[in-house]
């Protein structure tokens, strides 16, 4: 069975709208847990927009499952990995006028820097994984580059099955989008590889890309966090984790 990890940066993200000390993600991250989180993720950014320096540390003192340290290739995010020696590191990229990822990483046109990162990563025991879309070459560059796990961008399903502009999803689209991720976790598992997914996955769209087998996580942060300002962060995790469950078991 899958497992659910839970991003906590959009915790963070509402404390910064204030520069205070509430809601404190690392409660976030052991209310996840409690309520069967098998993975807790956390993105430090380079511009600190949301999580800081004393979450992180604090995440790796307090995770009990395992915690999944989302980082870009800067160096300096670099050395907090060493430092902290998270159980995986997911490598993704950043921009600092994005609101949030807008893609995979280019693990083709950043190969050098990617296995460097990844060598010095692994010698520290560290699970290193790669977020890119689901492309034939990024996969087995991630391979080549030393990544044991890939995570596939999901996002590009997620705006097929509510477009931004606010058109209405056209199941063509949909299933395309699909097709690729099904593509994509096959070359993935033929190439030896561990296989998450995320990015824009919520309640109404995350059962389809559960069905078809095969991923060992599913990363998802702001669906969970939206829906736990009405119903509590517990049971926001525990119906995510059902839906995936039951979905899973149908197949």
């Amino acid at each position: 069975m899958s497992g659910l990890g839970v991003n906590i940066d959009h915790v963070a993200t509402i404390r910064q709208a204030r520069r205070t000390v509430e809601p404190d993600p690392v409660w976030a991250a052991v209310e996840a847990e409690l309520a069967g989180a098998s993975c807790i993720t956390a993105h430090l950014r380079v511009d600190r927009r949301h999580l800081q320096d004393r979450d992180i540390y604090l995440l790796r003192q307090t995770v009990r499952s395992r915690l999944n340290f989302e980082m870009s290739l800067n160096e300096e995010i670099v050395a907090i990995a060493e430092d902290i020696r998270p159980h995986q590191a997911s490598l993704v990229p950043e921009n600092r006028e994005e609101v949030t990822t807008e893609g995979g990483l280019d693990v083709v046109g950043q190969f050098e820097r990617v296995q460097e990162v990844t060598e010095r990563l692994a010698s520290h025991g560290i699970v290193v994984s790669a977020f890119i879309d689901p492309v034939e070459e990024q996969i087995q560059a991630a391979k080549r580059a030393g990544c044991r796990a890939i995570e596939l961008h999901t996002g590009t399903y997620a705006n097929a099955c509510l477009p931004p502009d606010g058109s209405l999803p056209s199941d063509a689209e949909v299933h395309l989008q699909l097709d690729a991720l099904a593509e994509g976790l096959d070359i993935g598992l033929d190439e030896g590889l561990i296989v998450h997914a995320g990015h824009g996955l919520t309640y109404t769209n995350v059962q389809p890309v559960a069905r078809l087998g095969g991923f060992d996580e599913f990363n998802i942060g702001h669906s969970i966090i939206a829906r736990s300002v009405f119903s509590g962060l517990r049971d926001a995790v525990i119906e995510m984790k059902t839906l995936i469950e039951t979905a899973m078991e149908a197949d």
